[in-house]
């Protein structure tokens, strides 16, 4: 049988779960901001002060960031992210307590509760730094992170479970974080266009931008779309990442249909009755399920003050293997650098954790 004709014969006409939520329908209802409350600041208190006084730094493990009961609150939030809404927003960190080391410290010491965090770079990355770099996508090696323009709603380089973001300062206007729930915008694709399905799900070449890992291609090879165990996951990453890989071949870039599939995929995602938007307050943590949940930025303007530009913090988390969603043996390879730690760190770059 045909491979294209057995994935549309296969592919749901609607999914119907939590992640395939809408934006206007959880926008006011607020069901995935979570409030820390009087005690909870305390664990965190508590547990930063025990940091200190082992004189741990990051690295360390989840145990030694103990949260008593915040922590059984932690497992739920990440069973929503995992099997709910795929998104959740973590607020009330009181910003100005504390310096930017003890929120890295404990930003880290949350995320190590929902699972592993692990390198996102060929700078061995694991605790990462999204501000404005001076870069711009029109360099080949650059990735949106590094640069203060707007980005497309996408998924990660790498497949990893959960992706978070701490703020440590927001910027003199813009940076607007946007979400859209991928399984929302595959439901579109199958009532408005389902011959551009079958596209996204064949195989798509994504440049490494220079971040391949020692022996690998400077590209790779992924689909869209995949499903595993009855469960969709998308790849959408921004188009730079395909734009480019004409760089190594004509037969090597998108062709025009992969183009078109992905251009409407952005149009779909930036419609307002399927987004939700929020203005990052100083002190959130916002964690979203990689496979499920597509984000973006709008562009934004910095201070001109380096110490009050825009910061925020970031991890790429791995989550165990029995609470993750499942993913499809098209996606083995990625989520084998993934179950290795991430990106490993090229020699060439200097050791930052």
């Amino acid at each position: 049988m045909d491979a294209s004709k057995f994935v549309m014969d296969n592919i749901p006409e609607v999914i119907d779960e939590p992640g395939a939520w809408v934006g206007p329908d959880i926008q006011a209802a607020e069901s995935w901001i979570y409030h820390l409350s009087d005690e909870e600041l305390a664990e965190i208190d508590s547990a930063l002060n025990h940091i200190k006084a082992q004189n741990l730094e990051i690295p360390f493990a989840a145990e030694q960031f103990p949260l008593p009961k915040l922590s059984s609150r932690l497992d739920d939030i990440l069973d929503s992210i995992e099997n709910d809404l795929g998104l959740a927003l973590l607020r009330g960190l009181p910003r100005d307590r504390y310096s930017d080391d003890d929120c890295a410290k404990i930003y880290w010491g949350i995320g190590s509760h929902f699972g592993n965090p692990v390198s996102q770079n060929s700078r061995g990355h694991r605790l990462g730094h999204v501000r404005d770099e001076g870069k711009s996508y029109d360099d080949p090696t650059a990735r949106g992170y590094q640069t203060n323009q707007k980005m497309d709603f996408h998924t990660d380089l790498l497949p990893v479970d959960v992706l978070g973001l701490f703020c440590l300062r927001t910027s003199k206007s813009g940076g607007e974080s946007a979400l859209v729930s991928a399984l929302s915008v595959h439901n579109v694709l199958y009532e408005e266009r389902p011959d551009l399905l079958e596209i996204l799900y064949g195989n798509f070449n994504m440049d490494w931008r220079g971040e391949e890992p020692e022996g690998e291609k400077p590209y790779f090879t992924v689909p869209m779309i995949s499903q595993a165990g009855g469960k969709i996951t998308s790849r959408y990453v921004s188009r730079q990442y395909f734009e480019s890989t004409s760089r190594f071949g004509d037969d090597i870039g998108w062709t025009d249909e992969q183009r078109d599939a992905l251009n409407f995929v952005q149009e779909i995602a930036n419609r307002p009755e399927l987004r939700l938007t929020m203005m990052f307050q100083e002190g959130d943590m916002q964690f979203v399920n990689n496979h499920t949940t597509m984000h973006s930025r709008t562009a934004f303007e910095d201070f001109d003050e380096p110490k009050l530009k825009r910061h925020l913090l970031r991890m790429w988390i791995a989550v165990d293997d029995k609470k993750r969603r499942p993913l499809s043996e098209a996606l083995s390879d990625r989520y084998e650098w993934v179950r290795r730690g991430g990106f490993p760190e090229k020699q060439e770059h200097a050791a930052q954790i």
